[in-house]
This record gives C-alpha cells, structure tokens and sequence, in this order.
C-alpha cells in the first residue's frame, strides 16, 4: 500500500511539472511545424496579426485541414481576443499568451493519453500506476505532448482509438463491441488530420474487426456494425470536406444562402467544382520523391536505428529485441508444419508475449520507414504501446536508473536548450516594439534572422496593418549572401528612427564582424544550441561558452 501511494505522488508530480512547465513556458523550439501548422495561421486569420502562411494553408496548394487548427489553436485565440474586446483583460493579447494558450489546451487534452493508458494497463497484463510513471515521466509526453503539433493529435486520436477496440475481457469472454460509430469517426478524423494516420490505426481497426467476428453470431448484425462505421467515416468526411473548401474557397456564403434559385445553384456548383480534399493533396505531394527531398531525404532504417532510440532509448531497444524472439518463434512454428494441425499462430491472442502490442507498434513504423523523409516527431503516437508493452511483466524495471537519466538528458535538451534563444528572443523584441517610447514616436523596426529556425511573426503581435516591422529570414543563408543582405540594410538607414537588428547565434558570431558593420548594442540570450550550426567542443571548454550556447541580438550602428 505505501510503494502503491508513492508511485500515485510521483505521477501527480510529474502530471503537476507537465502543466507547470507549459506555463513557465518551454523554451526550447522543436521544429517550425509547431508553429506553421496552427497557431501562427490562426493568429492571422482571427486576430488579424502578420504572420507567415506556410505554402499547405495557401489556396493554390491546401494540403493541411483548417478544423483541427480552428478547434485548437483558433479556439484560444478567438477566447482571449474576447476577453480583451469585452475589457476582462485590457492586454490579453501578447507574445505571451499567444505562445502558452494553445500549449495550455494541448497540454490539458495530453492527459488523454494518461486516461488510455490507466484503461489500457489491466488488459494488456500492465500495472495502471506504473505505467502511468512511466508515461508522464517520458521527455515525450513532457516535451512533444504539450506542443502544437498534428503529430500530437494524431498521437491522442490513436489512444482514443485503442480505448475504442479494446473492448473484449482479458479472461476472454467476449463483450459487446463498442461504438462503431465513433471509431468511424475518429479514424476518419486523424486521417484528415495526417493521412499517415492510417498507418497506426491499421492494426487497431484490424484487431477491432477480428473481436466483432468473433462475437458475433449473426451477419445481419455484423453488418451493421460495418454500416455503422463506414455511414459515420462518410459523414465526418463530408464535414472535413466542406469546411476545407469554405476555408480554402472563395465560394460565398451569402450565395449559399440566397433565396435567389438561379443563385443557390450556382453556388453548389461552384462549390462542387472547388471542393478540396487535403488528405489528397497531402499524398498527392508526399508520395512524389522530388517533393520529399526537398524536406529531406533519410535513409528507410532512420526511424528503426536512430529517431525511435531518440524518443524512447531503452525501451525502443527492448521491443527490437522481444520483436525478434516472436518473429523467431512464429517462424519455428511454420517451419514445423503446426498450422496445418492446429491452425495459423495466434498474432492476436492477448499472451504473455504481449505479441499485440509489438504489433500495434511495429506496423505503423514499417510503414512510416517506407517514406524516406523521417522525422522523430513522426513517431510520437507510438509511446502507448511502447509503454504497455514495457511494463507488461515488468520488463523495464531493471533499467529504471537510465529511463530516468535519458529522460532527464532528453527534457533538458529538447524543453530548453535546443533553439531555446528564439522564444525569448521573440518576447524581447515583442517588448521593444510595442513600448512606450516606440509607441508615443513611432520608428521602423528591421529584424533579420539568421542561421536560425523560422521564427513565428505572430509572437512579434504586429497588426496587419502596422507597416513599422519588416521581418527577413535568412535561414542558413551563406556568409558572402549574410554579408550582402546585412550590408544592403545598414546601407539603406533613411530615417532617424530606423533601427535594425540581427538575430544570429554565437557560434556564428564572428560572421557579422566580417560584414564590416558596426554593432551599437548586444544582448545575448542563453541558452540557445543550434544543432546546425554547434558549437565546437574546444570552444566550450574555454571561458567563451556561454556566447557559444546563446543567441545575440545585435543592434546596427547608424553612424556607421
């Protein structure tokens, strides 16, 4: 009873250092996808700021579906854009919030996962509170669960989803399927969300339909069944479908809602010829190889050899090992003739081997490795199994010492070091431009970025209609175009009230001396890695290390 109650504290700790650490907030920046692919188009459509419309929210090319972003980030937004027009909070609007609002949200639907797991653990032979530790404890669920990425949603709408299909008693007595129309509704939802959903819910939905079979004794009910899931994944299409295409359209509503009939059928046939379908053309572009070097090209092993060790070190290790002891086994049984006596091996019968779980986690990454752009991010649904399957029979418990070092050493890196000077360095500038004495003579603001990720321009909180701030991304530009663009700029002061600054890391530093332009003032933000430009070891070990791992932000002389 009392190592029962620590293990609880200890998940409500790690749950309480989840919600504290969105709050504080996280400064390490992930990847731009976590910015790009919600809050920074909702900032601009429902608060009017000037933000970046990556090419998959543009009407040429929708690849992206706009409901999930309207129902997540959008959502926070358009709250804390009420509270400030009805004067509950005069400045609710800032870097701030529009950071940690819809990190808040996604932290909070996060627990969703905690919830499946505590279902899950009974079934699958796994004690709930320690997978629970385990769960909460991992730098992904800490990091990468509280981060607006459709990784993310994929990763809870595939927990909600092994919840669904779970259904049938461990002692093996069958029970009632459930729902078959919510879980035509949620594989048609994460398939909007990531076509690549289907990867994971391939081994639930078959698994799923394996438990109807057998439970069922009657056809006409079996079809139903089938009916009910396949009406309910036509619906949830139909509602993606056109929400899309009013988003992404320029089809009237007005129209749609004329009394005029010549009008209205115009209208659905406008509507009918424009209609977008953006799982479509997110395969569409994703299944050309051309398209996907352009993002990057991996070898098909990356995720096996390298990002699930990233995500889940020894536990990854664990399952590539009893992996290949249950294809050993099921092989030796072939090769003995035994199907032909007692039938095929059972791959999914609830054992002691736990050969389900392998299942529900080596499946989706076959086919994920398929693709030869692999990101770790891409696998971070698959922490479920992963977790089951390694406290099923206690198998991680002698590596507990490493779990919680590698988690450490994962949270430390990815939560703050790595490109963990942009937040901040947003934030400042955010001050900058909109204080007192830039509001009372108004100056022209240039902030050119360089050699760092895509920074969010909605964290800046400039109206569209402020023409004050001109932002320039230089990403990794070289050091003869760096010194061209920086050169143009400094050469181009006209204003008395002009001021540029330049957003570079330390490792670069010396770059900007080069240029031959004269700094007026520094500030250096730390920490910051920039795992593309790093930081040499010799270096850190000399008195210069903090410039190593920080971001400057250095302001132009104009009388240079």
């Amino acid at each position: 009873a009392g190592s029962a109650m620590v293990v609880r504290a200890l998940w409500a700790l790690l749950a309480a250092l989840r919600a504290g650490w969105c709050l504080l907030p996280q400064s390490g920046y992930l990847h731009p996808d976590e910015f790009f692919q919600a809050p920074e188009v909702m900032a601009g459509d429902i608060l009017n700021l000037q933000v970046y419309y990556p090419w998959e929210f543009l009407s040429s090319s929708p690849c992206r579906t706009v409901v999930f972003p309207l129902m997540t980030s959008g959502v926070t937004y358009w709250v804390i854009k009420s509270l400030q027009q009805l004067d509950i909070c005069s400045s609710c609007i800032n870097s701030y919030t529009l950071l940690v609002s819809p990190r808040l949200l996604f932290t909070i639907f996060s627990f969703i996962l905690d919830y499946s797991v505590y279902r899950l653990a009974p079934f699958w032979g796994a004690d709930p509170w320690k997978a629970l530790v385990l769960l909460a404890g991992s730098y992904v669920t800490l990091v990468f669960y509280t981060r607006t990425f459709t990784n993310t949603l994929e990763g809870l709408l595939f927990a909600l989803l092994m919840v669904l299909v779970s259904s049938r008693k461990s002692s093996g007595s069958s029970a009632e399927p459930t729902s078959s129309s919510l879980i035509g509704v949620i594989t048609t939802a994460g398939f909007f969300n990531r076509p690549t959903f289907l990867a994971f819910a391939l081994m639930p939905l078959l698994y799923w339909a394996g438990l109807i079979v057998d439970s069922q004794k009657s056809i006409k009910t079996l079809i139903n069944h089938f009916l009910k899931f396949i009406l309910c994944a036509c619906f949830t299409a139909f509602v993606f479908i056109t929400a899309d295409t009013f988003y992404f359209t320029s089809v009237s509503l007005e129209n749609l809602y004329s009394t005029n009939k010549s009008n209205l059928i115009d209208a659905i046939a406008q509507l009918h010829e424009k209609m977008v379908v953006t799982p479509f053309n997110f395969l569409s572009y994703n299944l050309n190889p051309h398209n996907l070097a352009l993002h990057g090209s991996h070898p098909r092993v990356t995720h096996f050899t390298v990002n699930g060790v990233m995500l889940f070190g020894i536990l990854h290790i664990l399952a590539i090992g009893a992996g290949f002891k249950m294809l050993k086994k099921y092989v030796h049984q072939l090769m003995l003739v035994r199907w032909c006596y007692c039938g095929l091996p059972g791959l999914f019968v609830h054992s002691e081997g736990s050969p389900t779980l392998l299942l529900f986690y080596f499946v989706p990454l076959a086919f994920l490795s398929l693709f030869n752009h692999q990101e770790p991010r891409f696998l971070i649904p698959l922490i479920l199994p992963l977790v089951l399957f390694s406290t099923s029979l206690n198998r991680g418990v002698k590596w507990k010492l490493l779990i919680v070092l590698f988690n450490l050493l994962g949270a430390l890196l990815f939560g703050c070091l790595h490109q963990g000077g942009l937040i901040p360095c947003l934030f400042h500038l955010e001050q900058l431009i909109h204080s007192p004495a830039s509001s009372s003579h108004p100056r022209h603001y240039t902030l050119l970025f360089a050699h760092t990720y895509m920074p969010p321009r909605s964290l800046l909180h400039i109206k569209k209609t402020d023409m004050h701030v001109e932002v320039i991304d230089m990403a990794g530009a070289g050091e003869e175009t760096l010194c061209q663009t920086v050169e143009q700029q400094a050469s181009n002061f006209t204003c008395s009230d002009c001021h540029i600054f330049i957003i570079i890391p330390g490792t670069v530093r010396a770059t900007i001396t080069k240029c031959g332009v004269s700094v007026k003032n520094e500030t250096l933000i730390f920490p910051h890695l920039s795992m593309e430009d790093p930081p040499q070891i010799p270096v850190l070990s000399s008195g210069n290390w903090r410039s190593q791992l920080g971001l400057y932000i250095l302001e132009l002389n104009r009388d240079h």
